[in-house]
């Protein structure tokens, strides 16, 4: 029996990219289907987040995921520009926020068709692998998306036709976040059981055994 797995994503949050790889492993080496579900940062989830928590917290995270990043052997660089516009001197967070309504609407649309893993790890490359100069220009989004099996510009056109049904998706996605027992990212739960962070994943596998997750076979 093929177990199932939530995972809360944002596409601001570098752990939530670092987590791609084995996660990308563990569907490929287990029966399991990871059902990848697009949340918005914290910033843009929690107005004032950034104001309220520790000043040393961004600082931390950067020196963290780039050190987990070499660990690991992951590319990996902040994305240029950031997924959202926001002041990291005042912490201000913009009201306007083009680039990740976007990418997580996009996320949301992917979710949809049942393929938001798979999508979610191309486009996620070219924000923070480090490998182009401004994810967000010419075409380097579109051929993610190809090579995902995804149009792109369909997405997008379908997406502006209707972007209350994206964000009814989101919407329910944190909800089902918060209902999981934590509020952070990436977030795996199993079977109503919350596991943070991308450093869990041999925990979460361990538990899965548990409820019979077997090893796929060649």
């Amino acid at each position: 029996m093929t177990l199932s797995v939530d995972l809360f994503f944002s596409f601001r949050s570098p752990y939530s990219y670092l987590a791609l790889p084995k996660t990308l492993k563990m569907v490929a080496d287990y029966d399991v289907a990871v059902n990848l579900r697009p949340v918005y940062p914290l910033a843009v989830r929690v107005p004032g987040f950034f104001k309220k928590t520790n000043p040393q917290f961004a600082r931390y995270v950067v020196l963290d995921s780039s050190r987990v990043a070499k660990h690991e052997n992951i590319p990996f660089r902040f994305p240029r520009p950031d997924p959202i516009v926001q002041d990291m001197t005042t912490l201000d967070v913009a009201e306007h926020q083009p680039y990740i309504h976007r990418l997580t609407r996009l996320g949301a649309a992917a979710q949809l068709e049942g393929q938001s893993l798979a999508f979610t790890s191309a486009i996620s490359r070219v924000l923070w692998d480090g490998s182009v100069k401004g994810w967000n220009e010419g075409d380097h989004l579109a051929r993610a998306a190809d090579a995902a099996g995804f149009d792109l510009a369909a997405m997008d056109a379908a997406i502006a036709a209707d972007p209350d049904h994206y964000e009814a998706v989101i919407k329910g996605n944190e909800e089902a976040h918060a209902a999981s027992g934590h509020w952070g990212v990436p977030t795996f739960v199993f079977a109503n059981e919350p596991f943070f962070g991308q450093n869990r994943i041999d925990l979460l596998i361990w538990r899965m055994e548990s409820k019979g997750l077997t090893r796929r076979t060649a």
